[in-house]
């Protein structure tokens, strides 16, 4: 139990000032949260330091490639029924910014932590967590992370006799055989809309085939596990049968899907999830996402899609034509520097709304538009592209790095 006793070294407790004071001094520069630079200074003065503030917290982690940032924030409103809770809720999910998240608390009882995929082994070794939340794995930042499978791999050999309750998509082949080496696993079947990445066996390369919602590899028999949670509608069915209301306000059926996750999570640490699901309805936003905000005399909604899956999630929620839809993609470090992931995407999907095209990438993103035959125009910035679109609702999708540059230009 958290609070309890001080598991700080005198050594462990100057890192963790330095950082702070690190951090406060790069917000004072105006060059963000200081999260992620006051962790590195912090973990080079203690590169034990994770370990130690992870000591005396029930920790959950949660990994994927989308919605990883909305299910930590859904999980750590479930939990707060049940103590305190500690979050990297602005999703630094790296060592260093979990490190700075976790030393900004001293009474918590939980930490619900969101960790970027190639980092989860290591801070799975780190943390001790009593729960991993493992929710999907597709291609993304093509340059950065490895081929998918690579990822699964790492996620399998890494997790392999762990002694936390894996709660797993069993919708994704490549989650369930990335958790399938793990001797408690909690099956979820949460969907998956995006299917472009697990074609072939994650087992041994045959051919899956997939008969409805179901799937199986016709050659080794890797098949979906039974699941004892599912998302149904609006509904989360538990492993009593009974089916539970979902009330979010967040859009679109992967929020319903990470709820149900979120849902089993909570039910690991003792939340019912009648509990759970009621305090996932206080997630408005996240880190901005979602958000509706007001920008010369129209109302933005402003949605985060990083890649394929993410894109194709994305334009299931938005609204029907003729509502104009702005769309932003930049090539930054934290993006990805390679576009070619947008010719993944299914631009037709798009028929009807007036576009807007803007963002460094701008001409990547055009080209792919023009042979979807999309109509659209290419605009210099965001103010250039909401003049052209009539007063009322415009959807903003935008990639990580643009959706920043959104965020600072509409002041959100």
């Amino acid at each position: 139990m958290a609070g309890n006793s001080d598991p700080l070294t005198p050594r462990a407790k100057l890192a963790v000032t330095a950082g702070k004071a690190v951090a406060a001094a790069s917000r004072a520069a105006g060059r963000g949260s200081g999260s992620v630079i006051g962790g590195r200074v912090a973990l080079k003065l203690d590169p034990d330091l994770l370990a130690r503030l992870a000591q005396n917290l029930d920790v959950t982690l949660v990994s994927a490639t989308n919605g990883k940032t909305t299910t930590t924030r859904l999980i750590a409103e479930a939990l707060r029924a049940a103590g305190p809770v500690v979050s990297n809720a602005l999703g630094a999910n790296m060592p260093a910014g979990i490190t700075s998240a976790l030393a900004g608390s001293s009474d918590a009882r939980f930490g619900v932590i969101e960790v970027d995929e190639k980092y989860l082994a290591g801070v799975a070794r780190d943390t001790d967590p009593k729960c991993i939340a493992l929710l999907n794995l597709s291609r993304d930042q093509l340059d950065r992370a490895a081929e998918t499978r690579m990822l699964a791999e790492n996620w399998r050999e890494g997790l392999a006799g762990s002694k936390a309750v894996i709660v797993a998509n069993a919708d994704d082949p490549l989650v369930v055989w990335a958790a399938s080496s793990s001797p408690n696993v909690i099956w979820v079947a949460a969907g998956q809309m995006w299917k472009d990445d697990a074609w072939s066996c994650p087992s041994c390369g045959g051919v899956m085939q997939r008969p409805g919602d179901d799937w199986f590899c016709g050659e080794c028999g890797f098949r979906r596990p039974t699941p004892s949670w599912a998302l149904s509608g609006d509904h989360v069915l538990d492993p009593h049968g009974s089916a539970w209301p979902i009330h979010l306000q967040l859009p679109g059926r992967a929020n319903k899907a990470n709820a149900a996750s979120s849902a089993a999570v909570a039910a690991v640490f003792g939340v019912p999830p009648q509990v759970a699901l009621e305090r996932m309805y206080q997630v408005q936003a996240v880190a901005g996402r979602y958000d509706v905000v007001q920008f010369q005399q129209r109302d933005l909604r402003l949605l985060l899609a990083k890649n394929p899956a993410g894109w194709l999630e994305t334009f299931s929620l938005i609204d029907p034509p003729p509502t104009p839809v702005i769309l932003s993609v930049n090539a930054r470090g934290a993006d990805g520097t390679d576009t070619s992931w947008l010719w993944d995407v299914d631009y037709t999907r798009l028929t009807g709304h007036p576009i807007c095209v803007i963002g460094d990438r701008k001409l990547d993103l055009a080209v792919r538009l023009e042979v979807a035959n999309q109509h659209f125009q290419v605009c210099d910035d965001l103010d250039q592209a909401v003049q052209l679109c009539p007063p009322g609702r415009i959807e903003v999708i935008a990639n990580y790095t643009a959706f920043q540059d959104l965020r600072r230009r509409v002041g959100n």
